[in-house]
């Protein structure tokens, strides 16, 4: 293993102890209907909001849902909106599949492209 090898796994075990410390932050459960939008082709899909917390989310989707992992999506969830990045899609046994995904900021794109939808309909 090479000295560059040793730090990418390093980080890859950073970054896998820092989502499950994201996931303990005040998660509960929030059982709803939901739709995740994919920013990059505007497609919409149904979901269901598993749980929630101020970093993230944990949603259930049916298995034709393609990759999103590394995508940037909008979640709608009854009163929340949340932008944020998928990080996680993991099958189900039950034929689902798990989405997780990390909070972000809102950047002045995302809003505007959320008020001119909200504006325009």
């Amino acid at each position: 293993m090479t000295g560059m090898d040793v730090n990418c796994r390093i980080t890859q075990i950073q970054k896998e102890k820092a989502m499950v410390d994201r996931r303990k932050i005040n998660r509960v459960s929030y059982p709803t209907k939901s739709v995740l939008v994919d920013c990059e082709t505007q497609t919409r899909y149904y979901v269901k909001t598993d749980n929630v917390s101020p970093l993230g989310m944990g949603l259930i989707a049916d298995n034709t849902i393609p990759d999103l992992v590394g995508k940037d999506v909008i979640i709608v969830a009854e009163t929340m909106i949340m932008y944020a990045d998928v990080v996680r899609q993991v099958k189900n046994e039950d034929g689902t599949v798990t989405l997780g995904v990390n909070a972000r900021k809102f950047t002045e794109d995302v809003l505007e492209y959320l008020f001119d939808r909200i504006v325009g309909e």
